[in-house]
C-alpha cells in the first residue's frame, strides 16, 4: 500500500514543494489534532522528512507490514507515523491491539475513510466493511449476525461447496492423469468466487471470468493510497490525482455487474428457473427490505455494497488463505505427510470428503490455524479511525488518527510465540489460544465491533477444500524444484496474496468419484443429476475421472461417437413408438464378459 505510494511520493518531491505551500503546517496540524499538541503525550515516532513525513522509512522493498514491525521494534508497541499529512497510528502488540479492539472498541468502532476510498463507497451507499459506526452500520451488522452469515445459514450452502469442492478436484484429477501441473492458485480462486456467488445469488455467474478480472482490479486499487488521501485538505493534490476518477470507473463497473447480477436474479425468480424456492443471500436482504421493519431503510444501494462486500471479500480470503497453507506445505513435507496421513486414516473406507467429516480432523485444523498465524489474510486489518482523543498504552492518540493494527507483526512476535518463522501446528495442539477474537497474540480476523462477520464462511470453505486436496492427491513440485526453492514473496492488496501462482503436480491416490450432493444416491438411476449444478459439465469424454465408461488416456475407445449414436437413435425410437410396463419382477443381476451384461434376457 504505501511502498508503491512513497515511491512515487519521491519521484514528485518539485510538485510536492508546491503541494506543501497549500498546506500551512500550523493549520494542517490544528485541523488534524485540533487540541493543544504542546500538551499531548503523542506515541514515539521515527525521523521524519518535510512533506513526505515517514513515507522514506516505508520504501526499500519491505511491504508496509513488514517495515512497520521493523519500526516498531526501534519506537514501541504503538508509533504514530506521518504519511504526508495523514496521521497513522500502529499497533504492534498484544496489549496495544488489545486496547484498541476491546478496551476502547468504541473509540476506534468506525472506519478510516481515505480520498480515494470516499470515491469508491459513495456516502448512504454503504455496505458492512466500510460503513462509519452508527445505526445503520449497527442494523447492517445485525443482519449479518442473525440472517446472512449465522451458523444455520452457513450450514444451508453445504450442498454448494461439496458441489464446488468435486468440480475443482475434477479438474486437478483431470489434469493429474496428464501428468500435468495445475495452477492451484487460479483453481481455487474459481473454487472461492463460484461458491460465494452461488451462496449470494444462488447460481453460477455467467462471466465468471469476467467478473474475476474486475474482482482483481478491484483489490489492487482498494490497496493503494494517492495524493489525496496523503494530503486530504489540499485541493491542489486533488487536482493532479488520478486515482478518484480511476476509482470512480471502478464503481461504476461494479455497480453496473452488481446491477446486472440483481436483475438475473429477480428474472430467474420470477420464471420459476432452477433453485428459485430456495433462498440466497440477496433473497434474504430483499426480504428483509420489504417488510420494513428496519430503524434505517436498506436501499438497493446498500443491498448492492453488501452483496459486494460479501463476494469480494468471501472469495478473496478463502482464496489467499488455501494458497499460503498449500505453499507452507509443501516447504514442509513432514507437515503435510501428518496431515495426510490423518485425513486418510480418518477417512478410510470413504470416496470422498464430505464437512460432516471435518470435525474429526484434528491436526488439519491446527495446520489451517497455523496458517492464518503465519499469513493472516488482512495482516494490517481494515484502519480504523479514532473517533474522538483518547489513549492507548498511556499515550494520546488524537481525533481523526488513523490506527492500524499489524496482526502479522504481534502474530510473529517471539514475545508470544516460540520460534514465531517456523511453520509448525502443533504449536496449537492443548492450546487455549484461538483466532475468534478474544486472544489479541493471534487475530487474523479481527476482534470488536469491526471483527470479520464472514469469519464461519471463509473457514468452512477452507477447510473443505483442504482436507479434499489433501485425501485425493499428493503433491509435487515442478520438476527441479527444492522445499526450499518454492517463492514465498508476498504482494498487497486487499489481502496479501502470493505473488507467484502456485504451480504443483497432482498424483491421485484416492480416485475423484462423482459428488452425490442433492442429485442423490450413486447408487440410484436418476438422470437428474447431469442437471444438477457441478455436475452438468461431467461428461463421459475421458476427462472426468467420476465417470469413465470409454475409458480414457491412449487407450480410450475410439469408437465413441458410433456407439452413442446407435444408443441415441435406439432408444430415441423405442421411447417415442412404444409405452412400456414393468414385469412384475425385473432381474438386474450381472453377468460378466468382455462386456457386463444382464444375467437374464429382459422379455423372457
Amino acid at each position: 500500500m504505501a511502498t508503491a505510494v512513497a515511491v512515487y511520493l519521491l519521484a514528485l518531491l518539485p510538485l510536492l514543494a508546491i503541494i506543501v505551500l497549500f498546506v500551512c503546517r500550523s493549520r494542517a496540524a490544528t485541523r488534524l489534532f485540533p487540541y493543544d499538541l504542546a500538551r499531548a503525550r503523542l506515541p514515539p515516532s521515527p525521523r521524519a522528512l518535510p512533506v513526505i513525513g515517514h513515507l522514506h522509512h516505508l520504501v526499500g522493498g519491505a511491504l508496509p507490514h513488514r517495515a512497520m514491525r521493523d519500526l516498531a521494534s526501534r519506537h514501541g508497541p504503538l508509533m504514530l507515523l506521518r504519511l504526508g499529512a495523514l496521521p497513522v497510528a500502529v499497533a504492534s502488540s498484544a496489549d496495544a491491539a488489545r486496547e484498541v479492539m476491546k478496551t476502547r472498541d468504541l473509540h476506534f468502532a468506525t472506519r478510516s475513510m481515505t480520498q480515494t476510498l470516499r470515491h469508491a463507497v459513495p456516502e448512504g451507499a454503504e455496505g458492512i466493511i466500510f460503513a462509519p459506526y452508527g445505526d445503520a452500520w449497527r442494523q447492517v451488522r445485525r443482519i449479518c449476525t442473525l440472517e446472512l452469515l449465522s451458523a444455520r445459514r452457513v450450514q444451508s450452502f453445504r450442498p454448494v461447496r461439496e458441489e464446488e469442492a468435486g468440480r475443482l478436484l475434477r479438474g486437478v484429477a483431470a489434469a493429474a492423469a496428464l501428468a500435468k501441473a495445475v495452477n492451484l492458485s487460479e483453481m481455487v480462486a474459481a473454487y472461492a468466487a463460484d461458491s460465494a456467488v452461488r451462496a449470494v445469488i444462488g447460481n453460477r455467474l455467467k462471466d465468471r471470468d469476467a467478473f474475476l478480472a474486475l474482482l482483481e482490479r478491484s483489490v489492487k486499487l482498494f490497496a493503494r493510497m494517492s495524493l489525496p488521501d496523503l494530503y486530504p485538505s489540499s485541493r491542489l493534490a486533488m487536482l493532479v490525482s488520478r486515482m478518484p476518477g480511476r476509482m470512480r470507473r471502478q464503481r461504476e463497473e461494479l455497480v453496473g455487474f452488481m446491477d446486472a447480477i440483481v436483475r438475473d436474479h429477480e428474472e430467474n425468480k420470477a420464471t420459476g428457473g432452477d433453485d428459485a424456492n430456495k433462498e440466497d443471500l440477496l433473497d434474504v436482504l430483499l426480504r428483509i427490505r420489504r417488510e420494513g421493519d428496519l430503524q434505517v431503510p436498506i436501499t438497493t444501494d446498500n443491498i448492492k455494497s453488501v452483496i459486494g462486500d460479501m463476494l469480494g471479500t468471501g472469495s478473496e480470503t478463502a482464496a489467499t488463505t488455501l494458497q499460503w497453507i498449500m505453499a507452507e506445505l509443501m516447504r514442509n513435507p513432514r507437515v503435510m505427510q501428518k496431515a495426510q496421513d490423518e485425513v486418510r486414516h480418518v477417512l478410510a473406507g470413504q470416496h470422498r470428503v464430505t464437512e460432516d467429516d471435518l470435525n474429526k480432523l484434528h491436526y488439519m485444523r491446527l495446520v489451517v490455524k497455523e496458517g492464518l498465524r503465519l499469513h493472516p489474510p488482512a495482516p494490517l486489518l481494515f484502519p480504523r479511525e479514532c473517533r474522538s482523543t483518547c489513549q492507548i498504552l498511556g499515550f494520546d492518540v488524537p481525533k481523526g488518527t488513523m490506527v492500524l493494527v499489524n496482526a502479522w507483526a504481534i502474530s510473529r512476535d517471539s514475545q508470544y510465540w516460540d520460534m514465531p518463522e517456523e511453520f509448525e501446528p502443533q504449536r496449537f495442539d492443548n492450546s487455549t489460544i484461538d483466532f475468534k477474537g478474544t486472544d489479541f497474540e493471534y487475530t487474523p480476523f479481527g476482534a470488536g465491533r469491526r471483527m470479520c462477520p464472514g469469519m464461519a464462511f471463509a473457514l468452512v470453505n477452507v477447510e473443505l477444500v483442504l482436507a479434499s486436496l489433501l485425501f485425493h492427491f499428493d503433491w509435487e513440485l515442478p520438476r527441479g524444484m527444492e522445499p526450499v526453492d518454492l517463492d514465498m514473496t508476498e504482494e498487497i492488496g486487499v489481502t496479501v496474496r502470493r505473488r507467484q501462482d502456485l504451480m504443483l503436480l497432482p498424483v491421485v491416490r484416492v480416485p475423484v468419484t462423482l459428488i452425490a450432493g442433492p442429485s442423490g444416491d450413486p447408487e440410484e438411476f436418476r438422470p437428474e443429476r447431469f442437471e444438477a449444478e457441478g455436475i452438468v459439465d461431467v461428461d463421459f469424454k475421458g476427462v472426468d475421472f467420476g465417470l469413465l465408461p470409454f475409458g480414457a488416456g491412449r487407450r480410450m475407445c475410439p469408437w465413441i461417437g458410433f456407439r452413442v449414436a446407435n444408443m441415441e437413435l435406439a432408444l430415441a425410437s423405442l421411447l417415442f413408438h412404444f409405452d412400456w410396463e414393468e414385469p412384475a419382477e425385473l432381474d438386474v443381476t450381472e453377468s460378466f464378459a468382455i462386456t457386463c451384461m444382464p444375467a437374464t434376457t429382459m422379455g423372457k
